[in-house]
């Protein structure tokens, strides 16, 4: 038996989540069964703590989107008992039980060694909203986004994938424009190497005019909606903006005017299915690019029970920088 957070929804669709001892044999199929040592919560766990979001299919559920760990058995060559990994989507935690759990049985194909350098309570510091960000860092390098072309634009700056893409974009060199709507956050975003704060007022307006003036050489966007329409209108020629979130929205009130004239390229960032070649490589530039020792600022720990609680903060847009779950605590 060991400890998950079980979420279930009584005959009238409500839920309530609970930490329950769950036995071995409840777990999902899958040819490798992990130790979970740290998880973390990001938006879509918010929603399956809750009532789901439309990601859950079947209750009762343990969420948990991503995990760290060490493998406790294994019948898949690639992995061997012993090793350090992490997970990061591919539906766990939405379509099958998560990284809420002491335990948890995956297929091996699903996780990647963790680089030395990082342990497995830094990997749930970093967590999916850190592995975004790298993979919207590295979107933005192989479209041309280089140090010294100008600002670099950083939208929910202040979030799990903002925080960690400012440290990284202002270690490589970048000057980075934060944006955030909570003028408290100034000194931390400040810590984590942005260079300019830039007030979310300042860009919630809808589009007026389909260009405004060159402002910002690349741009990592956690809002989508409105802001995402107007920052399209402010981007410099060739420049691209890395699409990773809605908190602000799903909708684009936006014109073809930008991709036409100025060449602007808006570039998708899915993390959940991605191949597993280009999980190895964003792990890696994690290892070399994230200055590691930024990642305890960013850091609220938690237990299994504090997450109903933080599950509805972060929907909110309440929780700053990185939840990390200890399921040894």
């Amino acid at each position: 038996m060991f400890r998950a957070l079980v979420v279930d929804k009584d005959p009238d669709g409500n839920t309530k989540a609970t930490v329950q001892q769950v036995s071995e044999d409840r777990l999902p199929d899958g040819n490798v069964t992990v130790a979970v040592e740290y998880s973390t919560l990001n938006y879509k766990d918010g929603l399956c703590l809750g009532l789901g979001g439309g990601l859950v299919r079947n209750w009762p559920h343990v969420p948990g989107i991503d995990f760290a760990g060490t493998v406790a058995a294994s019948d898949d060559p690639r992995i061997a008992v012993g090793d350090r990994v992490v997970l990061n989507g591919w539906r766990v935690g939405e379509a099958r039980w998560g990284g809420y759990s002491e335990k948890a049985r995956v297929d091996g194909g699903m996780l990647v060694h963790l680089p030395d350098a990082i342990d497995t309570r830094a990997a749930m510091a970093i967590g999916t909203a850190g592995y975004t960000a790298m993979l919207a860092v590295l979107a933005l390098e192989d479209h041309g986004l280089q140090p010294g072309q100008g600002p670099v634009l950083v939208t929910g700056a202040a979030g799990g994938v903002g925080s960690v893409a400012t440290a990284i974009l202002s270690k490589l060199g970048y000057e980075v424009a934060a944006v955030t709507g909570r003028p408290e956050q100034e000194g931390y975003l400040r810590d984590l190497g942005a260079s300019q704060i830039v007030p979310r007022a300042e860009l919630a307006e809808t589009v007026k005019r389909p260009l405004e003036s060159e402002t910002w050489a690349g741009c990592i966007d956690a809002v989508g909606g409105p802001m995402l329409a107007r920052v399209l209108g402010q981007m410099k020629y060739d420049g691209s903006v890395a699409a990773v979130g809605l908190a602000g929205g799903s909708s684009l009130p936006a014109t073809v005017i930008p991709f036409l004239l100025r060449g602007v390229n808006l570039l998708g960032i899915d993390s959940v299915m991605r191949p597993l070649p280009q999980r190895e490589r964003a792990w890696a530039r994690l290892a070399n690019d994230l200055p590691l020792d930024k990642l305890e600022a960013m850091i609220v720990p938690a237990k299994l029970e504090d997450l109903p609680r933080l599950g509805a903060e972060i929907l909110k847009g309440q929780v700053r920088g990185r939840v990390v779950v200890d399921l040894r605590a």
